[in-house]
């Protein structure tokens, strides 16, 4: 499926081509060992699960499926456990639910999950408390402690990430394909401090019409105990493939088909610092046959795209290439048409998906990184309107969102206010939704799905 531009493609190929935002790690020896133990630790997804996940995005390129990409801005090695895996989970389920259901479309369901430990920053330091510091990469890289010794790279801390993402992984598997995602469950992922608002009185009632539907197969005689769809669901994982050191020692050759994979996640994608058609990131992507995204900010021209295009998906294959664009509010009816209109009239089967977050991002007077729930919305809805516009696909939204009570972004039903900001701002990196905004923006881009869908 995938190519190369060069004759011989190899897993350490990518290392003849500069390499943007990887770590200065101080001791090459231990970064040696590091990455010879991740080479022989098992793979943590398998070749087929990918090719699965293709397919499924296959569909989605051919406008019978919609994506959901969502999860945390950076997983975290201190704040690990069930209740938050599940919590996350209950959060894409829901989303999921109301989307489906808004829309009687199939939702593909990828967290950012089980690998999402490496950041890419704007500036080597930062200022934390009036102290200038080596600048928080992600728990996979350094702490985000407020010392200088915290923020030393240290590569141990990849085994630390595999091994999280491991359990992660088993955890995930056990709820999706355990019960903990039947539909007969929809009631249950509404947790306590989404039901009281707006959005989850309006889930209940999606959940009661799920029920009642249910109950009418079953009284026509329908054995719903043999429908696996409606007792489990895949959710697949992905993380932003940035720590080439990480990805490069979990890539295997499958047995099946002799196709290169990266087995550290069924999708990964590449930043919009390092999607250089040219460089080490694009390089190493082009060779795994994993489904691969690509972020997409307000500078891209239509011939990057194109270029992208050839580098990462020249066989031209439904769902091997995502394009996640992130332009931002007031300049997305504006940027992103001309950028469809391309890559459409070139052929290329490209999957287009929203990222609402964080070209929307901005400070506040008292310096604290936040969002507005409108402007996450307006953006939605200009990418919506730019692809009725072009005559293409609006195939999937990407967004960060914990499955906890924070206060982190502006705006939402409940209408979060600036001075609210301080009371649960927990994020690593940058702000997320909460679960109620979480659940008041799907309901949002069901109704733009329905649309869609019957125009």
């Amino acid at each position: 499926m995938a190519t190369t531009s060069h004759s011989v493609w190899a897993p350490d190929s990518w290392r003849a081509l500069p390499a943007r935002h990887q770590p200065r790690w101080p001791d090459k020896t231990a970064l040696a060992r590091a990455r010879e133990r991740l080479a022989q630790l098992p793979p943590l997804v398998f070749a087929g699960e990918a090719r699965a996940l293709t397919d499924a995005l296959g569909n989605v390129a051919e406008r019978r499926a919609f994506l959901l990409q969502a999860g945390d801005c950076a997983e975290s090695f201190a704040d690990f456990s069930a209740v938050g895996i599940r919590n996350r989970l209950k959060i894409i389920l829901q989303m999921a639910a109301v989307m489906t259901y808004g829309a009687t479309l199939p939702v593909v369901k990828v967290g950012r999950i089980a690998g999402q430990f490496a950041k890419p920053r704007s500036s080597a330091t930062e200022d934390v408390d009036g102290v200038e510091l080596p600048s928080f990469l992600g728990h996979m890289v350094n702490d985000d402690a407020p010392s200088a010794d915290a923020r030393e790279p240290d590569p141990d801390r990849m085994l630390q990430g595999y091994h999280q993402s491991a359990a992660t992984l088993n955890l995930l598997r056990a709820f999706t394909k355990g019960g903990f995602a039947d539909l007969n469950e929809v009631h249950m992922w509404n947790q306590e401090f989404v039901a009281s608002s707006p959005a989850g009185r309006r889930y209940e009632q999606i959940a009661d019409e799920i029920e009642r539907a249910l109950r009418f197969m079953a009284a026509c005689g329908i054995d719903l105990r043999a429908e696996p769809q409606l007792h489990q669901t895949d959710l697949w994982t992905s993380h932003e493939g940035l720590l080439l050191d990480y990805e490069e020692p979990l890539v295997r050759r499958d047995s099946l088909t002799g196709d290169w994979y990266d087995c550290s996640a069924h999708m990964l994608w590449i930043g919009e610092r390092t999607r250089q058609p040219d460089g080490a990131h694009v390089e190493f992507y082009s060779g795994v046959h994993n489904p691969i995204g690509v972020k997409i900010g307000p500078g891209a021209s239509p011939a990057e795209l194109l270029a992208l295009c050839e580098r990462l998906n020249p066989l031209r294959i439904p769902g091997r290439l995502t394009f996640v664009t992130r332009i931002g509010a007031d300049r997305v009816r504006e940027q992103l048409p001309p950028l469809l209109r391309a890559v459409t009239d070139a052929g290329h089967p490209v999957v287009w998906v929203c990222d609402p977050m964080h070209a929307n991002s901005f400070r506040t007077a008292s310096g604290r990184k936040t969002r507005h729930f409108g402007a996450i919305i307006r953006e939605i809805e200009g990418f919506f309107a730019s692809h009725r516009e072009v005559g293409t696909w609006a195939g999937g939204i990407h967004v960060e969102f914990t499955g906890e009570d924070v206060s982190e972004c502006l705006g939402g039903s409940e209408d979060l206010l600036e001075e609210q900001l301080d009371t649960r701002y927990t994020t690593l990196c940058d702000p997320r939704l909460n679960a109620r905004q979480a659940l008041d923006l799907a309901f949002h881009v069901a109704e733009l799905m329905r649309l869609e869908a019957w125009s």
